[in-house]
């Protein structure tokens, strides 16, 4: 089932559900979207979505895919996309906690909500976490770069900047990698690259009171989505295990990892 909701600031998220019970809610990686991340088809979500006693959601972030988004980098924090994944959960009643899933930016949406309120959540599923802590003003110097590149040139200068950006080793044999389309408006890119610029996931120290079982899914090779911050992670939350992928056939086998780690 498809369907959406507004927010109080006139955004509103698209999302779609399937199956009945407890909430399972997914959020994807920044510049893409629900379309964008199946035609990527890097993650199979078939298991969960067959899981019993689980209503699996999965939505597109403001800015993103269906849902609309407004012109202001301010819009594109980490605290503001976890504010979102909160009044989703108000909307879709959850009365009970659940389990909080997301790649990428969704991973630092997630873990932002849950620091903020860890009530919200009885699980966490983080998949390739982004920079984080020192690995974060490169990274933040790159957004802020390619929004100039997007100001300048637009969409198509973008495409030549990140053309010759270099496929991480365990991706290298994945069909859908890179992206070959984006899930974000021309009109957004910029606001939402100077948005990304200024967020960082939250200090060690909150993250580490989080008690949720959590399964962190990495892969190799990739300075976007580094190694490191996924083995901080596994250090630093005290129920958390950590997977790494070396090629995208083990990635392939993810969504039955998730499967598992819900159903247990």
């Amino acid at each position: 089932m498809k369907t959406r909701f507004d927010l109080p600031d006139g955004v509103h998220l698209a999302y779609e559900s399937t199956g009945e019970g407890e909430l399972a809610v997914y959020a994807h990686g920044m510049l893409l979207s629900r379309q964008a991340e199946a035609d990527q088809g890097l993650y199979a979500w078939d298991a969960v979505e067959r899981l019993a006693g689980r209503q699996f959601v999965r939505y597109d972030a403001r800015g993103h895919g269906d849902s609309s988004g407004r012109a202001e980098a301010s819009d594109y924090t980490f605290p503001r996309f976890a504010g979102d994944l909160l009044a989703l959960l108000d909307h879709l009643g959850a009365d009970r906690p659940v389990a909080g899933m997301g790649a990428s930016l969704g991973c630092a949406t997630v873990l932002t909500a849950a620091v903020r309120e860890p009530e919200r959540f009885d699980r966490l599923v983080l998949l390739i976490p982004p920079t984080a802590w020192e690995t974060r003003p490169a990274q933040a110097a790159l957004y802020s770069r390619l929004a100039d590149v997007v100001d300048q040139g637009g969409v198509e200068a973008l495409g030549t900047a990140m053309a010759g950006a270099a496929v991480p080793s365990s991706l290298a044999d994945a069909p859908g990698y890179p992206p070959r389309s984006i899930g974000v408006p021309p009109q957004l890119l910029s606001p939402l690259l100077r948005g990304a610029a200024t967020s960082d996931l939250p200090a060690r120290e909150k993250l580490a009171r989080l008690t949720q079982p959590t399964l962190i899914l990495a892969w190799a090779d990739d300075p976007g989505h580094p190694l490191s911050t996924a083995e901080q992670l596994a250090e630093l939350l005290p129920g958390a295990s950590l997977h790494v992928s070396g090629n995208a056939a083990d990635i392939a086998t993810w969504g039955d990892r998730v499967a598992g780690f819900l159903g247990a």
